[in-house]
């Protein structure tokens, strides 16, 4: 008697056609079109997860920048005469102040220009 592996075959089939779902044309109704899409899309997925990190800190560093620039200081000279002063704020953060809390942002220059001086 030979074996038939219907319902794992099928299951698995079923599998990658519902995580193809959506997709355009025969990549969501052929399983071997479908099976290559979804395969390269959860490549890009992992990929995109890191790359997303590096993109938030560039955003974050450019917001600081625009910043500091504002008050007369570069962001490197910035960063540097906070970690002289002891400050610990990560970029996320000082973004986030240098948005919301100008006069907040201000005092943290001020603390970076007089370690500085």
């Amino acid at each position: 008697m030979r074996v038939k592996g219907s319902t794992p075959t099928r299951n698995r089939r079923k599998k990658v056609l519902k995580l193809a779902k959506g997709y355009f044309g025969s990549k969501h109704l052929l399983y071997r079109t479908a099976n290559e899409q979804v395969m390269h899309s959860l490549k890009y997925a992992y990929r995109d997860r890191r790359n997303l990190k590096r993109e938030m800190r560039k955003l974050w560093i450019a917001r600081i920048n625009a910043a500091c620039r504002m008050h007369d200081l570069s962001y490197s000279k910035f960063m540097y005469g906070l970690k002289q002063a002891n400050v610990n704020v990560n970029r996320k953060m000082l973004s986030e102040i240098a948005i919301h809390d100008e006069a907040g942002f201000k005092e943290l220059v001020d603390v970076a220009k007089k370690q500085l001086a």
